[in-house]
């Protein structure tokens, strides 16, 4: 009688362990896959190690930025019909045609709302943005979250992608390396599953 009792604890210890390898080996299989699939969805066109590096200092000093271009792009029109008056820290910013502008020498120029400006009502065409449990919503560049009823300007957070920029981004030159900005915000040329892309790496802050 011992001696079967002795036989049946060994099979089921034996089992046991099967049990426990198998689960282990599961485990392991499926965080190979994980990570397998994450490195196949993105790819980078970096040469160098700028672009970690850059991704590591989310505030970059403009004096380490080169434009490509002597003169930064500047878009003007005389008047601005059908506009919507919006004010923000004293600024008045001027909407129509799905744009912000402010007035300069009898001029009206595009430029990007500043951090912390607010509005009821996105802009049209807006696309909704998600990067880490956060909803953001880009339009010709702008990044707003929404906060107490308002939609407020501000600057996403590293990784975050979007699939275009606005016709008048510009491209710089950080380390050697080339990339693209827009509204003080640097992106990189990526690819996801083979369409191009652009992931925020940086805020270049003005000095």
């Amino acid at each position: 009688m011992k001696k079967h009792i002795k036989i049946y604890l060994a099979t089921a210890v034996l089992l046991v362990g099967f049990t426990v390898q198998g689960t282990a080996q599961s485990k392991r299989n499926t965080k190979d896959k994980t990570v397998t699939t994450t490195v196949a969805k993105r790819t980078t066109t970096s040469k160098n190690t700028a672009a970690s590096n850059t991704a590591n200092n989310k505030r970059i000093s403009s004096s380490k930025v080169t434009y490509k271009t002597p003169k930064k792009k500047v878009v003007a029109v005389r008047n601005v019909p059908r506009r919507t008056v919006v004010n923000h820290n004293g600024q008045q910013y001027y909407y129509a045609n799905n744009k912000y502008y402010t007035q300069s020498r009898g001029s009206y120029i595009v430029i990007a709302p500043k951090v912390g400006f607010r509005v009821k009502t996105l802009p049209i065409n807006y696309k909704r943005v998600r990067h880490q449990n956060h909803d953001y919503y880009n339009a010709q560049g702008v990044f707003y979250v929404y906060l107490n009823g308002e939609y407020e300007v501000v600057d996403p957070e590293i990784g975050t992608v979007v699939y275009e920029l606005p016709d008048d981004y510009e491209k710089v030159v950080l380390d050697g390396q080339t990339y693209y900005e827009y509204s003080n915000i640097l992106y990189e040329k990526v690819q996801i599953d083979g369409t191009r892309a652009y992931e925020v790496v940086g805020v270049i802050e003005m000095e």
